[in-house]
């Protein structure tokens, strides 16, 4: 019996393109008692290996919280995997706005002592007496209230790229840390204020709601799935957006777009910007937001330090990690004094730039093709691309798909490239290839080979 992955992110991502299905992403959690997680974590991964269902999902005795991507033709048998628990029934699954098929390409299900990180007692508070829950239209009513104090119980680089305008934004890493900041900062107004909160998907304010009216709050009020459940109910009802810019999502996009308004900047020079990556450098992964011009020039790092380090050998590279603790390599949250420009805290609520206007990335290009590999570095001057070839050979004549959440779909035909700094018409797996590319590409694109 399978109960954990057998392909690597690379292999999934292949047959995830050669399937060509569409595939949602979405998230749901749930309180409940379960007394056995191991086993319950062993059912769901068996169940859901089936559907061909990925993500991240943590279980513990308090219930569960899950980041996923399925197909979308299994969304009614995922249903029903989970509604064979009572206290899944019925269960609120949210949809992301922005769709990508390679949001994850592994399904992680992990045992936790707590489905969110809280640092709280349980034991000393009634965690199901929970704050009033308000859809999209009347989480706007009581915004414009001048009663109301809305709190944004997410971290610093969330809130960073988008939040509701007018909310306290704690300049925090981690939920624990804003739950004491925020109740002794509004201690004085827990009779007298309608205390509002949100995060990404409600979880944290599920949490937050029952604490802070056991710390005596009278009017205590959550949004109804977080700003994910937010941006479908004004798009579906034509309601005014009182979020502003983007929020940050814990999957391989980091990001889906709710206004078009980009109210942070690039980490590295200023320019307004609200795409977070992570650093190149194996040994750092520092999340940090980086424009195209300095991804292309910092070639994905985020300092002078970590490009050098991207330039040694693979074994030096090695033996300078070897033993250092660099923690959650993925959302790694760490400020670094080489950005000049992360002004936490300090956050807009006016737009700097207007974002260009977004790919739907589920209108693939209906053509038959092959993955060969992905983009490395993008010259700028020279409209030059340089590509590692990981599956199949290249040859000059074939037609090649570019694609990628920014660049889109870019299709051209390769008359002639230069293979390992040589000049050649054919490319086999592990080369390194560079040919003229007369837009800009990004290190996060793929390069596919079009099939007769």
């Amino acid at each position: 019996m399978q109960l954990y992955n057998t392909l690597s992110a690379e292999e999934r991502a292949i047959m995830i393109d050669d399937a060509g299905k569409q595939r949602l992403t979405l998230s749901f959690y749930a309180y409940a008692k379960i007394q056995d997680p191991k086993k319950f974590r062993d059912d769901l991964f068996v169940a859901w290996n089936k559907l061909d269902a990925l993500g991240r999902i943590y279980v513990a005795n308090e219930g569960i919280n899950a980041q996923m991507s399925i197909p979308a033709e299994n969304l009614e048998a995922f249903r029903e995997t989970l509604e064979i628990y009572d206290f899944m029934k019925g269960i609120r699954l949210n949809e992301a706005v922005e769709h990508d098929d390679h949001s994850f390409l592994k399904l992680t299900i992990k045992v936790r002592h707590k489905i969110v990180a809280d640092g709280l007692n349980d034991e000393t508070f009634d965690v199901t007496d929970i704050g009033v829950h308000l859809k999209a239209a009347e989480f706007n009513e009581i915004l414009d209230d001048p009663n109301t104090i809305v709190v944004d119980f997410r971290n610093h680089y969330e809130s960073e790229v988008g939040h509701f305008k007018g909310a306290i934004t704690p300049d925090v890493e981690t939920f624990r840390e804003s739950l004491p900041i925020i109740n002794d900062q509004l201690k004085n107004h827990k009779e007298d204020k309608n205390l509002v909160m949100y995060c990404t998907g409600g979880i944290r304010c599920e949490k937050a709601s029952a604490y802070f009216k056991h710390q005596g709050f009278k009017n205590v009020y959550q949004l109804e799935g977080g700003i994910i459940n937010y941006a479908k109910q004004i798009e579906a009802e034509g309601i005014e957006s009182k979020f502003i810019g983007k929020n940050f999502v814990f999957d391989n996009r980091l990001g889906e777009r709710i206004t078009e308004d980009i109210i942070s900047q690039c980490h590295q020079c200023g320019k307004p910007c609200d795409n977070h990556t992570n650093c190149e450098n194996d040994g750092c992964h520092l999340l940090f937001i980086q424009c195209d011009d300095c991804k292309t020039a910092m070639e994905n790092c985020c300092s002078t330090e970590c490009l050098d380090i991207i330039h040694m050998p693979l074994v030096d590279q090695v033996r300078l990690r070897t033993g250092k603790q660099v923690g959650n390599k993925v959302f790694r949250k760490g400020k670094s004094d080489s950005l000049k420009f992360k002004h936490s805290g300090e956050l807009a609520n006016t737009s700097l730039a207007t974002a260009e206007k977004s790919v739907d990335i589920r209108q693939k290009i209906k053509v038959k093709k092959v993955l060969l590999g992905k983009a490395e570095h993008y010259y700028v001057k020279a409209q030059v691309g340089l590509f590692t070839i990981e599956n199949q050979e290249l040859n000059a004549g074939d037609t090649i798909l570019i694609s990628g959440p920014t660049t889109g779909n870019q299709e051209l035909v390769l008359e002639k490239m230069i293979v390992n700094e040589i000049a050649a018409t054919t490319a086999k797996i592990g080369d390194r290839v560079t040919f003229e590319v007369p837009f800009r590409i990004r290190l996060s694109d793929k390069i596919y080979k079009i099939l007769d």
